[in-house]
């Protein structure tokens, strides 16, 4: 009898150890992957599609040197006409100012290669350079798909901070640019601080917002600095940067948006230069 009762305490131990080790190994499982081993993360090389061959790049580059020099931009303000002519670019009796491709390239040339777009955490800060790729969210949407309500409506203020919040917990989107505008919001100044209170307080990721005219980043600058702790902290480690479309078509200078870039620049936010695909001049 005794020996009957060892063999099944034995056995129990032994089922015990199994099931021990099936657990761990569930456990092991269920865990979140170790950020050098993720085979999805930050900064994951890319660079390997290319549909355009050496010699089309060649060409295009070249025939955007010929336009900038040739053709150039209308609706510089006063500001951008000074700081231009002040490098080397030529403001025209036809309104029009051009730049020299020497000044092109030698801007380009010296131009940073390597920077960090910081987050307001830093486990999110962005290191750009080389090939090293980060996915983020875009856009202005005005209209969005209620999945609760199954109706096309306007897009508000909270949909704008579910948005950063669910960014925030994805790990494969690493920064947010404003998805949509909070239409419940009419007037510009207002939107522009709450649009941007919203993407800050829903993620602790890097921001992209945009302003309608300069004198709304006063206040949002006032916020951030705020936010930061001070305005020297904020300069240090900027985590909002302004999306800014200052070219439109027909080649011509966007002037509101111009000035809302000087205005970031000199309050201490980086810019994201966009410019509107042109169709002539």
């Amino acid at each position: 009898m005794s020996v009957a009762l060892e063999k099944q305490e034995a056995s129990s131990d032994q089922r015990s150890r199994r099931s021990g080790g099936r657990e761990a190994r569930r456990a092991m499982r269920a865990a979140p992957l170790a950020d050098d081993i993720r085979p999805v993360r930050p900064g994951l090389e890319g660079g390997s599609y290319g549909p355009l061959s050496q010699n089309d790049q060649e060409r295009i580059h070249e025939a955007v040197l010929t336009l900038l020099e040739t053709v150039g931009f209308a609706n510089a303000i006063p500001s951008c006409i000074e700081a231009l002519t002040r490098v080397g670019g030529i403001y025209g009796d036809d309104g029009r100012i051009r730049l020299p491709r020497a000044l092109v390239l030698d801007t380009i040339k010296r131009a940073a290669r390597n920077f960090t777009l910081y987050g307001q955490d830093p486990k999110h800060d962005m290191l750009i350079q080389g090939k090293r790729v980060h996915y983020g969210t875009a856009g202005a949407a005005v209209h969005l798909v209620d999945v609760e309500k199954r109706e096309y409506r306007e897009s508000l203020l909270q949909d704008l901070y579910d948005a950063a919040r669910l960014v925030d917990g994805l790990d494969n989107i690493h920064f947010f640019q404003r998805t949509m505008v909070p239409r419940d919001i009419p007037d510009p100044l207002d939107m522009d601080f709450n649009t941007l209170y919203a993407c800050v307080m829903g993620t602790s990721k890097h921001v992209g917002t945009s302003f309608t005219v300069r004198e709304n980043v006063k206040p949002a600058l006032e916020m951030l600095y705020a936010i930061a702790g001070g305005e020297e902290n904020f300069r240090a480690r900027p985590f909002v940067s302004n999306s800014n479309c200052f070219v439109v078509p027909p080649m011509k200078f966007a002037e509101d948006a111009c000035g809302v870039l000087e205005a970031c620049v000199e309050g201490g936010i980086p810019i994201l230069l966009l410019s509107a695909g042109q169709a002539g001049a």
